[in-house]
């Protein structure tokens, strides 16, 4: 059955009075969900960055591990070298085995000065991982408060939301499509989320520019939908307003 422009216009304000009502639950729970998303990137980022860090710690111990398996090594291999040095038959054999022990005592050297740079390495990436790790405590403390915080709040008004949710698919159902496409759209070009407004002292109450009397006495009438020449809103009379309250009450 096809509706008339009254109902349509109360359709589309049931509608705005249903989504006010969700939007102050939303409001009282205000920058929460925010904060905690932004402290869940943090605490996912920082804990990124501790495994990396300990990863490259790991890393750095085993270097030094092989560096001094090296060490051994080559002091094993000078020991030989020396001992062969008492069977040489020639200097040119003693030359060959005396380079051979030069090499290994500078493979020695080499690898004492990685062990030394991995160990500065070590102790200055420790410093890091140390700070990071109370970042990480602090910052998930500041979470589980967030959360802790948010539940609370969730928890007092989801039962409301979820009532409220079911409505606006209710009053949806009401409105044609076309009215409903340029309702969302004026919604959600909005800040307070107001598509739908009443004549307040001659005023938009939603922008609060002057609506001229001719204007206020067409939208009264409710033969067409009229929408605020300023902001664009869907303007309705308080006396609708006042039905479309007292019905809700019923």
């Amino acid at each position: 059955m096809e509706q008339t422009v009254e109902q349509k216009l109360k359709a589309l304000y049931e509608l705005q009075t249903i989504h006010t009502k969700i939007d102050r639950i939303r409001q009282v729970r205000g920058e929460l969900p925010m904060e905690v998303a932004d402290l869940e990137d943090d605490v996912a980022g920082l804990e990124t960055r501790i495994q990396k860090i300990k990863s490259e710690l790991d890393d750095l111990e085993d270097d030094i591990v092989t560096r001094k398996n090296l060490i051994k090594e080559a002091q094993a291999n000078i020991k030989r070298y020396e001992a062969q040095l008492n069977d040489v038959k020639n200097n040119r054999e003693y030359d060959a085995i005396s380079k051979e022990i030069e090499i290994q005592g500078l493979d020695i050297q080499v690898s004492e000065k990685k062990i030394r740079e991995y160990g500065f390495e070590i102790t200055s990436k420790t410093q890091i991982y140390e700070k990071a790790l109370a970042d990480l405590e602090g910052r998930q403390k500041d979470l589980d408060a967030k959360k802790a915080e948010l539940g609370t709040i969730t928890a007092e008004t989801e039962k409301e939301e979820n009532e409220l949710n079911a409505q606006v698919g209710t009053a949806k159902n009401n409105i044609e499509e076309r009215l409903l496409t340029a309702y969302t759209r004026l919604r959600n070009n909005a800040k307070n989320g107001l598509a739908v407004v009443t004549i307040q002292r001659d005023s938009c109450s939603g922008c609060f520019n002057q609506i001229p009397p001719q204007r206020q006495a067409d939208i009264r009438q409710r033969k067409k939908v009229i929408v605020c020449e300023h902001c664009g809103r869907i303007l309705v009379d308080e006396q609708m307003a006042l039905e479309v309250e007292q019905e809700q009450h019923v």
